[in-house]
């Protein structure tokens, strides 16, 4: 699913909100959750999953057209893990 057959989903589910409305509460939803991931927080959705973030160190690469040896910096990556209800879910 992508962003915009969410908003099409949750305007069907809400007729009292119009497509403007939606698409705002969408992006201030996942404009919160990067938000917290980028000052290094987790944000947790009961029954869903947690997102936080995982350091990466850096590292020599490799340019897979050239096969050159490339720096890489060290970064942080997002990260989700799924909550117990939905592997159970997942998983019937």
């Amino acid at each position: 699913m992508i962003r915009s057959e969410l908003v099409q989903l949750l305007v069907q589910e809400n007729p009292g909100l119009s497509v403007r409305e939606v698409e705002k509460i969408v992006s201030i939803f996942f404009d919160e959750i990067v938000g917290r991931l980028s000052e290094d927080g987790r944000v947790e959705l009961r029954g869903f999953g947690a997102f936080s973030t995982r350091a990466r160190d850096a590292r020599v690469g490799r340019n897979p057209r050239t096969g050159e040896s490339v720096e890489v910096d060290a970064k942080r990556v997002p990260y989700f893990k799924p909550g117990k209800e939905m592997r159970i879910r997942l998983n019937m």
